[in-house]
């Protein structure tokens, strides 16, 4: 049996759909299954059994033996979230649970960790490890990825395989139901259907132009071709960088959209909301050395080719991955 947390979300509800594509139908899928638009990421996919989270602890006890691998991908992800007690009790504490367990029953894991460990990025976007301890995140989200990461490491009992993967701005499929939190391409693509244009950001730096803030976007079956890669890999155990290796501009991102559809572009310029105005990454882009010096070596879409795919396979025909 294969584990996913946060399988009814974004990325965990495409990650099911990959595995069962390569042939994995013996899945236990783990989530808050209160929410019934989420849900339906999970309809048509192959699983055995969904366990509430609550209960996985449990669940785990009982059939640790029938267990092969656990993608943790479940986490609370809103940037916009200051409570850390939230953030402490779903990603950090929640996390360290599912880690000791995995120790404790020999089985291997990844999970999800995040490019918003690298706040605004003044040590580069290195995943070596042994930066870190010196990274300071913009907003508790990342705070608790990091908590996290940092801890993992610090563990002197590890998972035999084990992987953190800090996932850059992940894109695609299956995120119809997250709200603000969705990807500025599920946004763009529902405004011009709305209004005919996109709204984007402006700058509130001198030394970016509107719209051409910078950021590492992946799409996600890349995502889960890494996913499905570490888990017949199985060794060189560590924290990963998972993003493409080039940033890209909003403004790239907003006219792909348009594209896709064979419409003429029309963009216009917003004030960034001032909740977030001081906890927002101006560029990011992923060192992708060490992933590829373990062996991945398939080729990212690009974000036209992502955009193109997303739009056009799904969002058009208003269907799930």
């Amino acid at each position: 049996m294969i584990v996913v947390t946060g399988a009814a979300g974004f990325i965990g509800s495409c990650l099911v759909r990959h595995l069962n594509e390569e042939g994995f139908n013996d899945i236990i899928v783990v989530d808050d299954f209160s929410n019934a638009e989420k849900n339906k990421n999970l309809d048509g996919k192959k699983v055995t059994a969904r366990v509430d989270r609550n209960e996985f602890d449990e669940w785990l006890d009982q059939n640790h033996q029938l267990t092969q691998f656990i993608f943790h991908i479940g986490a609370r992800t809103d940037t916009t979230e200051f409570n850390r007690e939230i953030f402490n009790q779903l990603n950090l504490n929640y996390s360290k649970s599912v880690w000791n367990k995995c120790v404790e029953y020999g089985i291997p894991l990844v999970y999800a960790s995040s490019a918003a460990t690298y706040g605004n990025g003044e040590f580069g976007y290195d995943d070596d490890e042994k930066l870190i301890s010196k990274l300071t995140p913009l907003n508790p989200y990342g705070e608790s990825k990091n908590d996290f990461d940092k801890w993992a490491l610090a563990q002197e009992r590890k998972p035999y395989f084990w992987a953190g993967l800090k996932f850059f701005n992940v894109y695609g499929p299956n995120e119809y139901h997250k709200g603000r939190m969705a990807s500025v391409i599920f946004h763009g693509y529902n405004q011009i259907k709305k209004e005919g244009k996109i709204k984007l950001f402006k700058s509130h730096r001198p030394d970016y132009k509107d719209g051409w803030q910078l950021r590492d976007f992946i799409y996600v079956k890349d995502v889960t071709s890494v996913c499905h890669f570490l888990m017949q890999h199985r060794k060189n155990s560590g924290i990963y960088n998972l993003g493409t290796g080039k940033a890209r501009s909003f403004y790239d991102l907003a006219e792909n959209t348009f594209k896709s559809q064979n419409i003429v572009p029309q963009i216009e310029f917003i004030n960034m909301p001032e909740d977030i105005r001081d906890k927002y990454q101006y560029f990011t882009e992923a060192r992708m050395e060490k992933l590829r010096s373990i062996g991945y070596s398939k080729p990212f879409y690009t974000l036209e080719e992502g955009i193109e795919d997303y739009v056009k396979q799904y969002l058009l025909r208003g269907v799930y991955y």
